[in-house]
């Protein structure tokens, strides 16, 4: 078997054994990131069966997978990285959920696109837990108007939450804090948890989960 493949049926055990043990009534997907590795090295998970992969930059993700969606008709695609206004056409053609919503201009033009090309596309807002000026994310206590904006005005899809947590040992109150905000907006998903945290994220009732080198292994960034 592909390690790959063993690693993925690992972490699928881990989360079975939480699931078990808390008596959770979610059960996360597994959308496995795999931005900067080769299609060569995914194969074999798409092969296996596996239908949900991050991407965070437009023009890999469009060489990367163009021809693969139209190969693999139920691969769903998910862009988790910053989406530029001037990108929003091509992340719309080729991604299935988008979690990176994070401000009215992004917003705005999205609704357009979407009505330009038909196509129904999921969101999930990115929030900034600890309005962290290096990251992107919507302050939490705008959160709500934006959400409102979002779904009322531009009849967004937004099915959820997404949250990079502050570099923490005890990540865990942040992910109770996007789960709190997540029930007060009735909304189902939540998008947390990766490769360093995501079993702290399941008992907080993560529903995607965002793995990639647990999976595929150590990332040759130069």
């Amino acid at each position: 078997m592909h390690s790959a493949i063993e690693q993925l049926n690992l972490i699928k055990i881990k989360v079975n054994n939480i699931i078990d043990k808390t008596q959770l009534k979610t059960h996360p997907e597994i959308i496995i990131v795999s931005k900067t590795f080769p299609l060569i090295k995914i194969k074999p998970l798409l092969e296996s069966g596996h239908i949900h992969y991050g991407e965070n930059k437009i023009q890999e993700a469009e060489e990367k997978w163009s021809q693969v969606k139209l190969e693999y008709k139920n691969i769903k695609l998910h862009m988790i990285g910053k989406l530029q206004t001037n990108k929003v056409k091509s992340a719309l053609k080729l991604f299935d959920y988008i979690h990176s919503l994070d401000n009215e201009k992004l917003a705005l033009k999205l609704s357009q696109g979407q009505k330009m090309l038909g196509k129904d596309v999921k969101f999930f807002i990115q929030v900034n837990l600890a309005d962290e000026v290096q990251k992107s994310g919507i302050s939490l206590n705008k959160l709500n108007d934006f959400y409102d904006y979002c779904t009322k005005e531009l009849s967004l899809n937004v099915i959820g939450l997404m949250c990079l947590p502050p570099i923490d040992p005890s990540p865990q109150k942040y992910f109770k804090i996007l789960k709190e905000s997540s029930a007060r907006l009735n909304l189902n998903e939540l998008s947390m948890g990766m490769s360093s945290d995501f079993e702290e994220a399941i008992l907080n009732h993560s529903t995607y989960l965002r793995i990639g080198t647990l999976i595929l292994g150590k990332r040759n960034i130069t």
